[in-house]
């Protein structure tokens, strides 16, 4: 099925905005702790960036509704192991959604998002995991 800019942007977006919200609820229940303190920071950069696309190609940016939709895992060792698994969804996410991008500009981002997961938040979340199993 053939998707729009504005879809493909929708969707990287939303899927930032909850990794953005569920990293601030592992802080705000365990306090700041890494590697989410950290990784934080990093979503932040990747909303603005995408934010910046929306913004050049004249997209409206959807609202971030996820700070009501996430709550903090119970143990800080789950709250690894799904942000493992969420980072992975992510590489994938963008691997697809590069499968169906021309734009230049928005290819740029979108790589660069996703190397992000794949070579800092992955080896990150592998970390922590791995501390406490």
């Amino acid at each position: 099925m053939e998707t729009t800019l504005q879809d493909r942007l929708n969707e990287a977006l939303e899927d930032e905005y909850k990794a953005r919200a569920t990293y601030q609820k592992v802080i705000e229940k365990f306090g700041a702790v890494r590697p989410f303190s950290n990784i934080l920071e990093a979503e932040e950069r990747h909303v603005a960036a995408l934010v910046a696309l929306f913004r050049s190609h004249g997209c409206a940016i959807p609202d971030d509704h996820w700070p009501e939709k996430v709550q903090a895992p119970d143990t800080l060792e789950e709250a690894c192991r799904r942000g493992l698994e969420a980072e992975k969804e992510n590489m994938g996410m963008y691997e697809r959604l590069l499968a169906t991008t021309a734009e230049p500009d928005v290819r740029r981002v979108l790589e660069n998002l996703q190397s992000a997961s794949r070579d800092h938040h992955l080896p990150a979340f592998e970390r922590c995991l791995a501390r406490r199993t």
